[in-house]
């Protein structure tokens, strides 16, 4: 498959995604967006014990699986990190989550410091390494770990990102993917940013305003280190009012440093406030792992 690397027009794509959310609002009505969505997004592929990627899916408790992290790139070199799992067999549990109705995404970054977008190039270079690799592309010198699989979307999880990066680069061209997929599938395009608003790492991607979800992480963040702000979660929703956005919270005390927030206080006091937003989203864990073991999920599916 060629692919064009001239860069799309950021007003032209985002003009185009804008339009198709405005009018998907429309049509499902602004009570719609309010109240419970039953929307549960969990990160998988940070511990070897969390069971496999099946049985996440399998579990019945999500919605939406993000495998992370991709956290080398930008240099020429690409590494997948999933905690030693086995890829052996793992296209066919992509697609049996995919049966079941829970896409599975790939996410981008993560805690170490190998990853990096200095110039568009690089952006680009990712692009055609993400899409060749676990989309939709077939370069022959290229190898698939999942065969032909094929995943549902690309997540942002910015540890060590600076404003100058190229990540508006990369997002614009997974959207003209989108605009011009035709029969193939839709990408999903998220993030996971810090809670203070802005996210100044992903801030300029998020700008562009093509993104369909953001998951704000009010965990490990000075700005949030009680858990869950309502003016931060105002800020978010405000400023990106046609992209859903799900409260991120870690699913036990030992998941996160900070900002735990105990599934009863979840439920009786954020997901109230939470769910006041028109583009409230959902529930993201942080992460299938430490949910195993609490079944923070279990507890707080039917409030979301």
């Amino acid at each position: 498959m060629a692919f064009t690397r001239r860069r799309p027009s950021a007003v032209i794509v985002a003009a185009a995604l804008l339009s198709v959310l405005e009018l998907c609002s429309l049509l499902a009505g602004p009570a719609s967006a309010q109240g419970k969505t039953g929307q549960v997004t969990v990160f998988w592929g940070r511990h070897k014990d969390e069971g496999s990627l099946r049985e996440a899916c399998d579990s019945g408790l999500y919605s939406m699986v993000i495998m992370s992290f991709l956290d080398v790139y930008g240099s020429g070199s690409y590494d997948l990190d999933l905690s030693g799992h086995s890829l052996a067999g793992m296209g066919d549990a992509i697609k049996r989550c995919q049966f079941l109705g829970v896409p599975v995404s790939i996410s981008i970054g993560g805690f170490g410091a190998g990853y990096s977008l200095p110039t568009n190039q690089s952006a680009l270079a990712l692009f055609d390494h993400l899409w060749n690799t676990y989309f939709g592309g077939s370069l022959n010198n290229t190898r698939r770990p999942f065969g032909d699989a094929w995943l549902d979307g690309v997540d942002m999880f910015l540890e060590h990102a600076s404003p100058a990066e190229h990540y508006s680069t990369l997002s614009l061209q997974l959207a003209k993917h989108n605009i011009r997929a035709g029969d193939g599938k839709l990408l999903h395009l998220t993030a996971t940013p810090h809670c203070r608003f802005p996210d100044d790492r992903v801030k300029e991607a998020l700008d562009t305003g093509i993104f369909e979800r953001i998951h704000v992480r009010f965990y490990d963040d000075p700005g949030c280190a009680g858990g869950f702000s309502a003016a931060e979660w105002g800020r978010w929703t405000a400023a990106y009012p046609f992209t859903k956005i799900y409260v991120g919270v870690p699913a036990s005390p030992q998941a996160a440093a900070s900002g735990y927030t105990d599934p009863v206080t979840l439920r009786r006091a954020v997901l109230p406030v939470a769910q006041k937003a028109t583009n409230y989203g959902g529930v993201m864990l942080w992460d299938r792992y430490f949910d195993k073991r609490s079944n923070y999920s279990g507890s707080i599916k039917n409030w979301v």
